[in-house]
């Protein structure tokens, strides 16, 4: 059975994959080594683990217009994550991904999304329809 969690429509492809989770803050700029695919700020609950290819399941966006380019350069240099599912976006998080064609949902009606999914559940976000789906298994 399929776990289904509602949001905010959101934009970009619809993609399946591992998720990657923390209840923590996303930056682009501050949070990520872009060239070798890695959380590499120390502070952050996922220092040191790959984004690459996994679905991020954060808190919320932080940080400034660098991150809108920066997420079009990993997408271009293929050391992206797959998606971004946060319990709050920001416009320019928003327009960062619209312009990578980079998957991206918030504001889930079940509560906080970084409790509801654990690291490794495989997961489907699906942005037009505004939801998340859990595989069972």
């Amino acid at each position: 059975m399929t776990q289904i969690f509602l949001c905010h429509a959101g934009i970009g492809p619809i993609v399946s994959g591992e998720a990657l989770v923390a209840a923590d803050n996303f930056s682009a700029r501050y949070d990520l080594d872009r060239i070798n695919g890695v959380f590499s700020r120390p502070q952050h609950l996922l220092f040191g683990q790959s984004y690459k290819n996994k679905i991020l399941v954060l808190n919320t966006a932080k940080g400034g217009v660098a991150t809108a380019w920066m997420l079009n350069e990993m997408v271009a240099r293929d050391v992206a994550p797959k998606g971004l599912v946060l319990n709050r976006a920001n416009t320019v998080l928003a327009q960062g991904a619209a312009m990578a064609n980079m998957t991206l949902v918030d504001r889930f009606a079940d509560g906080d999304i970084t409790k509801l999914i654990k690291t490794g559940q495989i997961i489907t976000v699906v942005p037009e329809a505004g939801r998340v789906e859990l595989a069972s298994g």
